[in-house]
């Protein structure tokens, strides 16, 4: 979805970390043809029922201290709690907090991940062709 947003250039260019060793970090995009400016994703697949809490983007803006990033993206299938939205923030003015519903809009947006399965036109009565020239 961020790719096809426009972030990273090519898709190349884009890399993920390795599972389990990521150090609370799952992609990485670069803002600019050389790499200089990045932006460190995490994501979290989880049911509806089970929200980001404020540890867990406590936990994420660490991770982004260690490697002296400047912006963060956290996307969850789930949602935010509304103490982990203050963390963020109060935290950062470079961190995003995308949760399931914005990443489903973000989604259809972009054609990402999704397929137009029917369309439809709505028409209305031109009156203008119906008046006497």
């Amino acid at each position: 979805v961020l790719h096809a947003m426009g972030y990273g250039g090519s898709r190349r260019n884009l890399r993920t970390t390795a599972a389990g060793a990521d150090g609370g970090i799952d992609g990485i995009i670069p803002l600019d043809k050389l790499g200089l400016d990045k932006v460190y994703v995490q994501a979290k697949r989880y049911a509806e029922d089970k929200a980001i809490s404020r540890p867990t983007i406590q936990g994420f803006l660490g991770a982004l201290s260690e490697r002296g990033a400047t912006r963060g993206v956290f996307i969850t299938t789930s949602r935010f709690t509304d103490e982990a939205r203050e963390s963020a923030a109060r935290s950062s003015d470079s961190l995003v907090l995308i949760d399931g519903e914005e990443f489903a809009d973000l989604m259809i947006d972009h054609g990402v991940g999704v397929a137009t399965r029917e369309t439809f036109a709505i028409v209305q009565t031109d009156s203008d062709y119906f008046e006497d020239p």
